[in-house]
């Protein structure tokens, strides 16, 4: 199985990577799974059936952006005659973006990997990624699978520790254009609170421990107080997601000294947008699909022209 990883800040053009990703007949474009599951919650050994009812269970963080009406745009793909197209806020994390990327009928497929997973070996939360998608690719046909999340770049470390053998691209974009996009994406605005919380009271209001004392301060950014015009108010000063991207690009680079791959491929999102036949050649060479540059010729039209090439707005 080939195995490829996206790594990120989020809102830099990795959708739409992985989108175009998705068309190259023999790779599974695995979206949004490694950050649905927090990382540094399971460092322990695992069951099969107790990392299936991870994976079973809602996300936290996206159960309260559908109580407030906040869901972002990439849960959409879940179809709406769907089981639990009734009740968004507990659908299960792996099926609203991840399963529903890659079949017209993510029940079903949910439905069978439900029947195999409790039965993966007790291994570390990663190994269990990895047999997991390694699943998804044999049962739909698939001799690779390439997995993009994001802001993966908060988990950078952990990727590249645990996943060294995989094909890493690192795909970047300038700050302030990918800040102006993280102010105006819910699920941005809420890692923005998050980290905000984190800086200013030592807690992360959706990682709250046993120990942990919680500042009167603090009650509006607790997941049930979260109202979607606070929120909303978050992406107002673009400048806070600046520093947000800093970070971000901070953590990664980091990682990628500490644990450089053994494969890598770093490009800029603008670097895409001037030549997108010749990047998209070289990140299929890199991802070893069997014809890069005609799926490169095929999806190429779907890459936006840069800003400066664009007709003037009438």
């Amino acid at each position: 199985m080939e195995r490829s990883i996206i790594i990120s800040s989020g809102r830099c053009g990795s959708t739409l990577l992985s989108d175009l990703i998705k068309e190259e007949p023999d790779s599974l474009s695995a979206q949004e799974f490694f950050m649905s599951v927090p990382w540094k919650s399971y460092r322990e050994e695992m069951t099969g059936q107790e990392y299936w009812d991870v994976l079973a269970s809602p996300r936290e963080e996206m159960a309260t952006l559908y109580r407030i009406g906040m869901q972002p745009k990439e849960v959409r793909n879940y179809p709406a005659t769907g089981r639990w197209a009734a009740i968004g806020a507990g659908m299960p994390r792996v099926l609203g973006i991840t399963l529903s990327k890659v079949t017209d009928d993510p029940d079903t497929l949910y439905d069978r990997l439900a029947e195999l997973v409790p039965g993966f070996p007790t291994q570390s939360l990663a190994g269990h990624h990895r047999s997991f998608l390694d699943l998804v690719a044999e049962l739909l046909g698939r001799k690779r699978w390439v997995e993009r999340s994001g802001g993966s770049s908060q988990i950078a470390k952990s990727i590249l520790d645990d996943f060294s053998d995989a094909r890493i691209v690192y795909l970047t974009r300038n700050w302030a254009d990918t800040a102006k996009s993280m102010s105006r994406h819910s699920s941005f605005q809420l890692i923005q609170l998050r980290l905000e919380a984190l800086r200013q009271y030592g807690v992360d209001p959706f990682r709250v421990r046993p120990e942990d004392v919680i500042p009167v301060e603090m009650k509006p950014y607790m997941p049930d107080e979260i109202t979607a015009e606070w929120l909303r108010s978050r992406g107002e000063d673009a400048s806070k997601y600046v520093h947000l991207c800093a970070f971000m690009a901070g953590q990664a680079e980091q990682a990628l000294t500490d644990s450089t791959p053994q494969h890598l491929y770093t490009i800029a999102y603008e670097d895409l947008l001037l030549d997108p036949v010749g990047r998209l050649t070289e990140i299929g060479e890199f991802m070893l699909f069997d014809d890069p540059a005609g799926w490169a010729d095929s999806v190429a039209h779907r890459v936006g022209k840069p800003k400066s090439e664009k007709e003037p707005v009438k």
